[in-house]
């Protein structure tokens, strides 16, 4: 057996004592690991409610930190949490691992040596330090009693390091960064996890701890795919209005004739089809929060009465002669400009500022591209567990095509296309290590020769053109292209909206907005 010396473990000790009031205690602890162990690879994930969510590494693919791991999936972390000692593997352990494929500079190899080490307190499990290495029996001979110390020293770190976490948290009245997972639905709360590193995410998520503390009306401004519903449930969970109802209202897909049914509601025979008594969503929402998305859609005939709801906090039910006061906040959002909605006529303007009360701008995946990684490796682990693979990981190339390309439809976008890929290569791949490739990544071509043209061609200048009305042009240009598009596809939208790369529900809104139809004719033979 080989100790670790006493040295060493005093080192360790004073490393960590210097460590937990520091932004990066745990990449820190990370550091530490590294100088007392030798490894090839070592994380540090936080256990959430069944699943373990990394927080710091060191010699794994940057996209591990957008993966989250549920432990009853990886038989080796399952193995490791039922463990209050350090668990080593063998070499030519049977159980898939998790990290398979994804060692910095060996990802054509599988991990040879795995440790991991439970971090406890008390009874409950707080999180786990694995260490990996492309040797064979790299940790065999670590002697146990060195390994119970370093674990008991890196568990009260990271014990102190969560309580001051806590308090600071509410000291800030904010959350805490690492968000428990729901107790009713974990893949929900995946899928409403908000990822990203960034200055602009960092930036984003303030606006929205200051925002959520408040009863301020929100407008939340964004293109399609940015993830604007995740903001607003962002501001919803974090306000004092958590533990009532968030409702979630589409005002683009709600006919001009049913909008002021479906927001406050109506009585029986009020008018035709009326059959029964039926609350609105101001009441739905009542002492909660309002979501209204696409309210750049909204009627300009209806958005009066909208105003008047939102400053009086009072509704008339369609069909009644008195109104009833109501408690709700609204959050708003929109993928238009509402200031040139306003000054085209299109949009109030006292609706606009009263609805802009806290305007909070959700960045664009071009404006994020540090994200763009731990997003992939979120949707790609997701994937995973959905197709039921033991290992999805992306290539080193695939990835750069990721990073580098323009992502138009944002993160809506890179998660269909890494579904998409991660079908095409389990069919080349479907046991073992599956690895995404650039030859998976569907329907980016032809956004890069589309860009390479652009590069090519030399813009004209302003001058040398004559005054034009850029929104009617651009248009007039989405019109035709939809048009001709589905004349090719017979009027199938799904198959429209595939040749244009677009979401089909957006394909539709679009085609809404700018008059595009199909009408299908009925022959007789």
């Amino acid at each position: 057996m080989n100790r670790i010396s006493s040295h060493a473990l005093i080192n360790f000790a004073l490393d960590l004592s210097s460590a937990v009031t520091t932004e990066n205690s745990f990449e820190r602890l990370i550091a530490a690991i590294c100088a007392t162990i030798s490894c090839d690879a070592v994380a540090l994930l936080l256990h959430e409610q069944g699943t373990l969510i990394p927080v710091a590494q060191r010699g794994l693919s940057p996209d591990v930190m957008g993966r989250r791991f549920l432990i009853h999936q990886h038989p080796r972390l399952k193995v490791i949490c039922n463990e209050y000692k350090a668990v080593r593997f063998a070499a030519d352990c049977a159980l898939p691992d998790p990290y398979d494929g994804m060692i910095c500079n060996h990802d054509t190899i599988t991990v040879h040596s795995c440790m991991g080490i439970t971090l406890y307190k008390n009874s409950q499990l707080l999180g786990v330090l694995t260490l990996d290495s492309v040797a064979p029996n790299q940790f065999d001979l670590l002697d146990n009693t060195s390994l119970d110390t370093l674990a008991s020293l890196a568990s009260g770190f990271l014990a102190s390091r969560l309580i001051i976490d806590q308090l600071q948290s509410k000291t800030n009245q904010a959350q805490h960064i690492l968000q428990a997972i729901s107790e009713h639905n974990a893949e929900e709360h995946n899928q409403a996890e908000m990822i990203g590193t960034s200055t602009v995410i960092k930036s984003l998520k303030k606006s929205i701890r200051l925002a959520a503390s408040s009863e301020l009306t929100i407008l939340i401004e964004g293109e399609s795919g940015v993830g604007k519903e995740l903001v607003a449930r962002a501001l919803h969970q974090q306000s004092n209005r958590k533990s009532k109802p968030l409702v979630y209202v589409n005002c683009a897909a709600i006919a001009r004739h049913l909008i002021e049914s479906e927001l406050f509601g109506h009585v029986k025979g009020a008018f035709t089809n009326a059959d029964k008594d039926r609350q609105g969503k101001f009441l739905l929402a009542d002492g909660g929060t309002l979501f209204l998305d696409e309210i750049g859609e909204l009627p300009l005939e209806v958005q009066g009465t909208l105003l008047r709801a939102i400053q009086h906090q009072e509704i008339q039910v369609v069909g009644r002669d008195t109104v009833r006061k109501v408690d709700v906040r609204i959050i708003a959002a929109t993928n238009r400009h509402l200031e040139e909605e306003v000054n085209a006529g299109r949009f109030r303007n006292d609706l606009y500022h009263r609805l802009g009360a806290f305007p909070i701008h959700v960045p664009s995946l071009r404006e994020r591209r540090s994200d763009i990684p731990l997003l992939a490796g979120f949707f790609t682990e997701r994937t995973r567990r959905k197709l039921g693979l033991q290992q999805l990981t992306i290539s080193g190339q695939a990835m750069e095509s990721i990073v580098s390309y323009a992502w138009p439809g944002n993160i809506r976008e890179l998660e269909h296309v890494i579904s998409r890929a991660a079908l095409y290569a389990r069919e080349e791949m479907p046991t073992g290590v599956t690895t995404i490739s650039p030859t998976h990544l569907t329907g980016l071509q032809l956004s890069y020769s589309s860009l390479q043209a652009d590069k090519e061609v030399p813009s004209p200048t302003v001058e040398a053109q004559p005054p034009v009305d850029l929104k009617v042009q651009t248009d007039a240009f989405q019109r035709t292209l939809i048009s001709d598009t589905l004349k090719h596809t017979n009027g199938n939208w799904s198959k429209a909206a595939q040749r244009l790369s677009m979401d089909r529900a957006n394909l539709s809104r679009l085609a809404k907005r700018l008059g595009v139809k199909v009408e299908k004719k009925v022959t007789q033979q």
